[in-house]
């Protein structure tokens, strides 16, 4: 097949075809893992996709997450990943949240169900002091634990629009924490991800973010369970989860140095919370099954090859990721067709597209080469390449 280049050209490409078989760890694993996963539209029914609530295909949508539970990872629901701001709703979050939960209360292996808990369902300029804040949180944790999922303080654009000091934060975040049914797991999502989350914490450098992140969690440590850090700085994130009070978790979102986090430094070491878990499933569960045995090499042979196809799929700008996941979903069969809601498959090129089909077949992720191969040509025909 011939797939379009970076450089403007057209070259053959030829799959190699050797593709993890998706299974299931034979050992308990040693991390925490949450793949953060992606909603699929309902093409039949999505009428207004820039406008209004996505028409969710459920079916598509829950069969991704059971894929996702068969190989032994637990999901991260309602994130990012899912498009929360970016075309999806908090009530069809909500939604999407109670069914997730039943699901997995159905599913043999019972995951763990982690979820986001945010403030957008109001606008960020009507959110104009502390106690709004708080009330808008309470509302999305009150429904997650209603539902039995575990909470994830999302951060919120509200904190900036509203000019919020480290006091703030300190409170608002004070408040949630001490609130919730069972020990939280904090949010710090980097501008990468969300432009609108520049000075996050109230402070204007990462340094004096730090601080004062770790200033909540230090007054709270009983309550938290870990913090999930979107940054992409490697040295950051094993600073900063050395800093941690004893118990509490640092759950990488570095799609691009995940290995290596996750594997740790021999004195510290990240749990994942990842939207690239739910792109390379097979390598991440098979990879962390070798970590669990002790066999290094293994495990590094299994993810080395998966980083270049994260960094391709979280390449700039970041916040468009969620097309490459779904892309991949799609390719590999576990959802049937390539609709986001908003459109969304749109936000990436056709070369970008190709260049993670080449990155995904050489990680060994096309895991029905066939069907990704049939895929893949219906997706060039689209675009005038035969």
């Amino acid at each position: 097949m011939r797939l379009p280049t970076y450089d403007g050209t057209l070259v053959d490409y030829s799959p190699i075809g050797d593709a993890l078989v998706p299974r299931a760890p034979d050992v308990p694993l040693t991390r925490t893992a949450f793949a953060a996963a992606h909603v699929v539209s309902d093409p039949l029914a999505e009428r207004n996709p820039w406008t209004g609530r996505p028409a969710v295909d459920w079916d598509n949508t829950l069969n991704f997450r059971r894929w996702l539970w068969d190989q032994g990872l637990d999901l991260a629901e309602a994130m990012d990943t899912a498009q929360r701001g970016m075309g999806v709703d908090w009530l069809t979050a909500k939604e999407l949240i109670e069914r997730t939960m039943a699901a997995a209360r159905a599913h043999s292996r019972r995951p763990r169900v982690a979820c986001g808990a945010g403030t957008d369902h109001a606008e960020p300029a009507d959110l104009r002091d502390e106690a709004a804040l708080i009330a808008a949180y309470s509302l999305q944790m009150e429904a997650i634990e209603a539902a039995g999922g575990q909470v994830i303080i999302m951060a919120s654009r509200a904190f900036p629009v509203m000019g919020a000091d480290i006091g703030a934060y300190a409170r608002v975040y004070g408040r949630l924490i001490e609130q919730a049914a069972e020990p939280v797991i904090l949010h710090w999502l980097g501008e990468a991800f969300d432009p609108m989350l520049a000075g996050y914490w109230g402070a204007g450098d990462v340094a004096a973010a730090t601080d004062a992140v770790l200033a909540i969690i230090d007054a709270h440590a009983s309550r938290v369970d870990g913090i999930k850090v979107s940054l992409l700085d490697q040295a950051h994130e094993e600073g900063l989860r050395a800093r941690l009070p004893e118990g509490v978790r640092l759950y990488t979102g570095d799609d691009f140095n995940y290995a290596e986090l996750i594997a740790g430094d021999g004195s510290h070491y990240s749990h994942a919370l990842l939207g690239i878990f739910a792109a390379i499933a097979p390598a991440a569960s098979q990879a962390l099954e070798a970590l669990a045995k002790g066999d290094m090499d293994t495990y590094r042979t299994l993810l080395a090859p998966t980083v270049p196809l994260s960094r391709e799929i979280f390449r700039a700008p970041t916040q468009f990721y969620k097309a490459g996941i779904a892309f991949l979903a799609w390719l590999n069969g576990a959802q049937s067709h390539f609709i986001m809601p908003a459109g969304f498959q749109s936000a990436r090129d056709i070369t970008h597209y190709a260049e993670v089909f080449r990155l995904a077949d050489k990680a060994r992720l096309l895991t029905r080469p066939d069907l990704a191969v049939e895929r893949m040509a219906t997706l060039l025909r689209l675009h005038g390449i035969e």
